[in-house]
């Protein structure tokens, strides 16, 4: 591997980690169990994965959709390890789509799609904390005032 080859892979692992973390900083800020670490984690893995496949796909070693395909179901138990049922709710449903998602990003780094890597980290901030608000302001309100009626 030449060194452009090797600074460039250096480079998309740290723009995984920086996006990954934007997400978790938003859920670090919200109090939430995953946060700034599991989601830069996330993405910085699956983008590490990604380039690894490419690699070794161009050498016709393996074929890379395999490992993609890994990486999303190894997502979907780490996802399934965030939810939990309570007596009177769901809870973890948000941090493990949040997850998957930023796993997504990871994907589009190592593939070398910022664009739409930075593009779908800015839809998820807006996701997160624009509707969470939003669902905090609005609909909790009317499910409150449901309830005392």
């Amino acid at each position: 591997m030449e060194f452009f080859e090797t600074s460039q892979i250096i480079f998309q692992l740290f723009l995984a980690a920086f996006l990954g973390s934007l997400i978790g900083l938003e859920r670090e800020i919200k109090r939430k169990e995953a946060g700034l670490q599991a989601y830069s984690l996330v993405a910085l893995g699956s983008c590490l994965f990604t380039t690894i496949a490419l690699f070794l796909g161009k050498s016709d070693m393996i074929d890379p959709s395999s490992i993609i395909m890994a990486l999303a179901i190894g997502m979907g138990f780490i996802g399934a390890g965030t939810i939990f049922r309570g007596k009177e709710k769901i809870e973890g449903l948000t941090t493990s789509a949040g997850l998957w998602a930023t796993a997504a990003i990871g994907l589009a780094v190592g593939n070398q799609f910022y664009l739409l890597a930075a593009s779908a980290t800015f839809l998820v901030l807006i996701i997160l904390a624009g509707f969470g608000l939003l669902e905090e302001k609005i609909f909790w309100r009317k499910k409150e005032n449901v309830n005392k009626e």
